[in-house]
């Protein structure tokens, strides 16, 4: 199969755009098979290369990945958005193999010895390259380059298992996800739905069984649990059996028969100790400390701490709270409120309180009116144009959208795909950015860097009868969230590949852009531009812009502990000894529940079996990274609340500034120097607790 005949060797479709309307499973052995064996003749040459020659290394390496590393993440994608059992199968068949490979890039001694060399004489090499050389010598001590003999032989295999058993991981999540349905035709159960979850729920039942004939008011309808069914339902169904047992089958997901977690998540903590040990760490958590922005894992324990401690008394008010409006209600569940209760009496107390509806808002929030609202707060921000690409492009669905991004005089910054809508039966939940392409110089064309390119995914409510997607504020929220991630890889203005964009940023730091976005959200100039009415146009009540502000602080302290207390657990599990058994890890996340949780969870509770962040998912003893970045992002936006938000110029100008620093420079800089040339000084927590409505002290 030549590279004409193979859209995964074909890299000059679409300058270099994955033909997703051509690529089967059938595809990627045999493109990855010739693709690993170019990348292994070419590391053979780039290893003869020495210090003098160090130029010509850093453009090696970054061209000698790069056919691989996109074929294999187009592989990742497409199971992300379009699983498929023949292409779990191709990418099963390969993972080994990619592994290896990988490690023999960091594990080899001749490119460790040029960059040790060249590490003694970085105030000669552009803050790019010194910064790169700087992350390879850490990549390499990371890929075990000091091991030797039977620990070398032992490291490998760790991390061939770990990449097989985090892919079985979100596996079995996905299908335990895809496994539950709950079709109802009884109309008394669906008491309190509102009209988009009956049409979602009506148009799932049609799926399922194949039928157009279907009415959204009379049902049937089909309940899953994929995420946009299950946090309707929680919220608003009366019908307490319905969202008891949505909610069980939620936190029961992948903990039994063949789909069942627990061993694999006990595994993947054993592995992940042994390979710390193996590197000369003491545990998963000081390895992980080894590539992240925090100094030490006191400082880490610290944040989480005076995050806990700022937020239990009102925590505990919170749940107080709800048991009094259950029983100002007569709810019989009043004085024993249970997990599945706290959402549905969370969104009654909002309503009393606030007066409004969540579901209510759905209208005034179609997505397109809120991507060109999102889009024009871009342009005044960092002075871009963002706009809805005219020529084909091929896509994996077609739902998704393509669009270009172009600076102030026409010039193309880069591109990305969009794929908002939930598809339960082949889409994983969640929502995130990924690299499709990134930038770079020498993969590019002379004087032209290759330009970046990403995935931004949600799943969010889709279109139904007839209507466009219709966004909860919290499905808003999501969006400015990817879109954030996907700016600071858009906007990058490096072009060495390793350090561009999301590459090169400590773990710990690359949640600052996309967190900070988010509070946009709460501004009633950006407000006015993304709603509007989806058939009338009218935009939304002030009074209730107003009580959307005021409700932000709403429940403040119990989200702030849910985020803690997964934080905490995801640090205890990686430090120090893995606990011996499954059980015993259940009860390690119980105990930090006992201090971070109001309502204790269930008896038995296993919800770790599904906790794709950390045992799918990159973010294994770095969770506290959202916390971490929550208080650069607030702190950041900071800086536009003091200049004035209503005063175009000022936001301008700190918009440059931020464009040219947080967005512009990548992983080229370390993030707390990013950080410090923007702001003017280092960060504090103040914004953050400021925004919630909290303040610190005990608790």
């Amino acid at each position: 199969m030549t590279a004409t005949d193979n859209p995964l060797l074909n890299h000059a479709y679409h300058g270099g755009i994955p033909d997703f309307t051509a690529i089967t499973a059938d595809h990627v052995v045999p493109a990855l098979t010739t693709l690993l064996q170019q990348a292994r003749t070419e590391l053979t040459q780039l290893a003869k290369l020495g210090p003098e020659e160090l130029p010509e290394l850093l453009d090696g390496l970054e061209v000698v990945g790069d056919g691989l590393g996109r074929a294999w993440g187009v592989v990742d994608h497409i199971l992300a958005v379009r699983d498929s059992e023949p292409m779990r199968q191709a990418q099963e068949a390969l993972q080994a193999d990619v592994v290896a490979f990988s490690l023999e890039i960091g594990q080899n001694s001749d490119i460790f010895r040029t960059f040790t060399a060249a590490s003694a004489q970085l105030e000669t090499l552009s803050a790019a390259d010194a910064r790169t050389v700087t992350q390879q010598l850490l990549a390499a001590r990371l890929a075990g380059v000091a091991l030797t003999g039977d620990q070398k032989a032992e490291f490998l295999g760790i991390q061939q298992q770990l990449a097989e058993l985090s892919t079985t991981f979100a596996h079995h999540v996905l299908d335990a996800t895809k496994a539950f349905a709950l079709d109802i035709s009884d109309v008394a159960e669906t008491a309190g739905w509102p009209s988009s979850l009956r049409q979602q729920t009506a148009a799932a039942w049609a799926q399922a069984h194949a039928t157009a004939d279907h009415n959204w008011e009379t049902g049937p309808w089909r309940v899953t649990l994929d995420g946009a069914c299950v946090v309707p339902v929680l919220r608003n169904s009366a019908h307490r059996p319905l969202r008891e047992a949505v909610y069980r089958a939620y936190a029961a997901r992948a903990t039994s028969g063949d789909l069942d977690n627990a061993p694999i998540l006990l595994m993947i903590l054993h592995l992940r100790h042994r390979q710390a040990q193996l590197l000369g760490f003491a545990d998963y958590a000081d390895q992980s400390l080894a590539s992240k922005m925090a100094p030490s894992a006191g400082a880490v324990v610290e944040l989480l701490e005076q995050l806990r401690q700022s937020s239990w008394t009102a925590g505990l008010q919170d749940l107080e709270d709800l048991r009094s409006w259950a029983r100002q209600q007569g709810a019989a569940e009043a004085e024993a409120l249970q997990p599945w209760d706290v959402g549905y009496w969370a969104e009654r107390l909002r309503e009393q309180r606030y007066d409004y509806n969540d579901e209510a808002l759905r209208p005034y929030f179609p997505l397109p009116r809120v991507l060109t609202g999102l889009f024009a707060l871009a342009k005044d921000l960092f002075g871009i144009e963002v706009k809805a690409c005219t020529q084909a492009v091929p896509l994996w669905h077609p739902d998704v959208q393509y669009f270009n991004i172009t600076g102030p005089l026409g010039e193309p910054i880069g591109s990305f795909f969009l794929d908002a809508y939930s598809r339960p039966a082949t889409k994983r939940g969640g929502a995130w950015m990924n690299e499709c392409l990134g930038r770079s110089a020498v993969l590019g064309t002379p004087g032209q860097p290759r330009l970046p390119v990403a995935y931004l995914v949600c799943n969010g409510t889709p279109p139904v009868a007839g209507q466009p997607s219709l966004m909860t504020f919290g499905e808003v929220e999501t969006l400015f969230h990817e879109f954030g991630h996907g700016l600071q890889h858009m906007l990058t203005r490096v072009d060495r590949g390793q350090v561009a964009g999301i590459s090169g940023i400590e773990w710990d730091a690359v949640e600052l852009p996309s967190q900070f976005m988010e509070n946009w959200c709460y501004h009633a100039g950006t407000m006015a531009r993304i709603c509007g009415h989806w058939q009338t146009g009218e935009a939304l009540p002030l009074d209730i812009f107003a009580k959307i502000c005021a409700a932000r602080t709403y429940r403040a302290g119990s989200d702030m502990l849910r985020q803690v207390g997964f934080a905490l657990t995801d640090w205890q599990l990686h430090s120090g000894t893995p606990p011996e058994t499954a059980e015993a890890v259940f009860d390690l996340a119980r105990q930090v529940a006992m201090r971070t949780a109001a309502l204790p969870p269930l008896a038995g509770d296993r919800s770790l079996c599904a906790f794709s962040h950390i045992f799918g998912g990159g973010y294994a003893a770095g969770y506290y990274s959202y916390k971490w970045a929550e208080v650069l992002s607030a702190d950041a936006f900071g800086a536009f609340e003091e200049a004035g938000q209503d005063d175009p110029t000022a936001i301008e100008e700190v918009g440059l500034r931020f464009r040219e620093t947080v967005l512009a420079l990548g992983g080229s800089v370390p993030p707390m120097d990013v950080y410090v040339q923007f702001r003017g000084r280092p960060p504090t927590v103040a914004a953050l607790l400021r925004h919630a409505g909290l303040k610190s002290g005990p608790g």
